[in-house]
């Protein structure tokens, strides 16, 4: 019989950004027990920059993990039949990938998975980016190596042609900001570029799908995040290829942004060609795709991709965390997205109990009816009233005056009438841009910050720990991640005394895991807490779990915007997507909303019914398949 450090291997990964061995006293290598029996299992040399750990030597004890002053150090065990399936690693004690998606003609393949899972190196690998190596940490390998992996695969014939160049692969990259930093695109102009890389026609198309109006003109390097992201979205679908791979495509989108962004990419599906999307953002990424790959393991360490499910079973098997087919769990807990569970209804109860449900029905805070003009933009607020221990999420395109609607709710702004009067409340904001300027750690800044409010046991237990705060504590600020900072932010929000949270785009940076283990803090701890809560969110699942109430907004982006009174989740939400032409049905399986196909029997009943939104009473036949409409019905 096999022993269980024979069933499983070990991966050891070396965080080089951590890792300074000429700071320490080497406490990896003296702890390690296998280096006490004269066999170098860790080795620091005097030139070596990182440490060295060998996997096959290490026992898996963790001691070096516990010793290292710097967090700098990970092992894992994961199935030794993954063993012989490493596509790419990066080198010694680095993430490694197993396996690759695979691509099918004339349909869309969507991958899902946390961040540092390995999403963007297969990416990467299937656009011809990157040669894999098959895990032997060597460049530049030998075709007939990397041709003898894959034969017999469904992959073969695919990396065959791409090997030989006889494949054009197009990649809209995550990071948007290297198009903007790149040199070929100074000084040009977006609509000039894109003219120039593909026909009238489908200029014209892209044009009125993206709502380029007014920045054609405008030079690319001057645009806007959101801006940036849909030229690079028209930069890669403007030009022929025979796969298109998009990663991240709506990040920095509104929900109508994201919506159209989805149909177009959908549209440049043919019989010959295959599209390759990541992305975060749930529905849309159901709206958009035929098949999911998930992609499962441990974040910086390695990742494995499973084969192609069809789409709600992919979606429904990653928030499950559990793999059937492998017989593989990878995730203790699963995600499920009912409006109502039983642990905020035990919290409700436990409120009622101790005689405050009276204290929460009938304190109000109510705001004016109010404008306010910023250059050539105007919002017209309705007055509202929001009771404490609500939630209220605001809805609508960029630039329709969310954004200031919550300045003018936290006193950063002024109504343009001086004499209006806005209650006089404690308010935690936490803005929608990050900008750290704090040099010290996160422990430092939380001390200056937030005192020993971050200490309190009730608050670790129910916001630090489920976040993993306290691995990022003795990192610095300004090397925080984009997700990082976000969470760092949302701690400082959360633990603020206060009566109202106002919070501008919760769901900014973090991947799938991360917003829906944030959105189930949010509103235990505002539940929690008695305190009430006014959010700003993109993330039309994130938005529909938090909301009581709803804030819908609609006009001019950029011209005028104008607000409605908080009103009822279901009529607040039907509103919303009558506004967007689109109705949401729910799944069986988790109650996660899911876009209607355009004109399917689900959608047109729903819509001549009124019910643009379903709750969980309402549910969803089981899919079988799924095919969408012709290339050229929206355009």
């Amino acid at each position: 019989m096999e022993s269980a450090f024979e069933e499983n291997i070990r991966i050891a990964v070396i965080n080089p950004e951590k890792c300074k061995p000429k700071k320490c006293n080497q406490e990896c290598k003296n702890s390690c027990p296998i280096n006490t029996k004269e066999k170098m299992c860790i080795e620091v040399l005097h030139s070596s920059v990182i440490c060295f750990i060998s996997e096959p030597l290490c026992i898996g004890c963790g001691l070096c993990i516990k010793h290292c002053p710097f967090q700098a150090i990970k092992i894992s065990n994961f199935p030794k039949v993954l063993q012989n399936q490493v596509t790419h690693r990066y080198g010694a004690n680095t993430f490694k990938l197993h396996r690759l998606p695979l691509p099918r003609l004339g349909e869309v393949l969507g991958l899902v998975g946390s961040n540092g899972i390995g999403k963007s190196t297969a990416l990467k690998i299937l656009a011809g980016k990157l040669q894999p190596n098959l895990g032997k940490q060597e460049y530049g390998m030998a075709r007939e190596e990397i041709m003898r992996f894959f034969r017999g695969s469904e992959l073969e014939n695919y990396m065959t042609k791409l090997l030989d160049k006889k494949l054009k692969a197009l990649i809209k990259v995550q990071n948007i900001e290297l198009i903007a930093n790149d040199p070929k695109f100074d000084k040009v102009l977006v609509g000039k570029r894109l003219r120039t890389m593909g026909e009238g026609i489908r200029y014209g198309k892209i044009y009125r799908a993206l709502d380029f109006q007014g920045i054609t003109d405008r030079e690319i390097q001057s645009l806007s995040g959101g801006e940036l992201q849909r030229f690079a979205i028209a930069y890669t679908c403007i030009q022929n290829a025979d796969i298109y791979l998009f990663d991240e495509p709506s990040s920095f989108l509104d929900i109508k942004q994201r919506l159209k962004a989805a149909k177009l990419i959908r549209s440049l599906l043919r019989a010959y060609n295959q599209v390759i999307v990541v992305e975060h953002d749930l529905q849309i990424l159901d709206y958009l795709s035929d098949c999911i790959c998930v992609l499962y393991g441990k974040s910086g360490t390695y990742g494995v991709v499973t084969m192609p499910y069809y789409v709600q079973e992919g979606i429904n098997i990653f928030l499950a965390g559990y793999i059937p087919t492998e017989n593989m769990r990878f995730r203790d807990d699963e995600f499920t997205f009912k409006v109502t569970d039983k642990d905020e209804q035990k919290e409700k109860d436990k409120i009622t109990d101790q005689g405050q449900e009276h204290m929460r029905k009938t304190i109000n805070y109510d705001y004016p009816a109010m404008e306010k003009t910023l250059d050539t933009f105007k919002l017209t607020a309705r007055p509202g009233q929001i009771q404490q221990g609500e939630i209220v999420v605001m809805l609508g395109q960029n630039g329709i005056g969310k954004t200031t609607l919550i300045k003018l709710l936290a006193g950063a702004l002024k109504p343009d009438d001086l004499t209006i009067e806005l209650p006089r409340l404690n308010i935690s904001y936490k803005p929608q841009t990050l900008a750290p300027k704090f040099e010290g750690t996160v422990r430092d800044l939380f001390c200056l910050k937030i005192h020993d409010t971050w200490q309190d046991l009730t608050f670790k237990t129910e916001v630090l720990i489920p976040l993993e705060i306290e691995s990022l504590l003795d990192n610095y600020v300004q090397t925080l991640s984009g997700g990082e900072l976000q969470k760092i932010a949302m701690v400082l929000a959360l633990a603020k005394p206060c009566d109202i949270y106002l919070i501008d785009e919760p769901s900014a940076y973090l991947d799938i895991e991360q917003r829906i283990r944030l959105s189930k803090v949010m509103k235990s701890w505002i539940i929690k807490s008695n305190r009430t809560a006014i959010i700003v969110e993109h993330d039309f699942i994130m938005a529909s779990y938090l909301a009581d109430k709803v804030i819908a907004f609609h006009g001019m982006p950029g011209e005028f915007g104008y607000c409605r009174s908080p009103e009822g989740l279901i009529s607040g939400m039907n509103k919303f997507l009558q506004l967007m032409d689109i109705s949401i049905r729910r799944d069986s399986a988790n109650f996660r909303p899911r876009i209607n196909k355009r004109y399917s029997n689900q959608d047109f009943e729903q819509k001549s019914a009124g019910n643009y939104f379903l709750m969980e009473d309402q549910l969803e036949e089981p899919e079988i398949s799924r095919k969408y409409e012709s290339d050229e019905e929206e355009y």
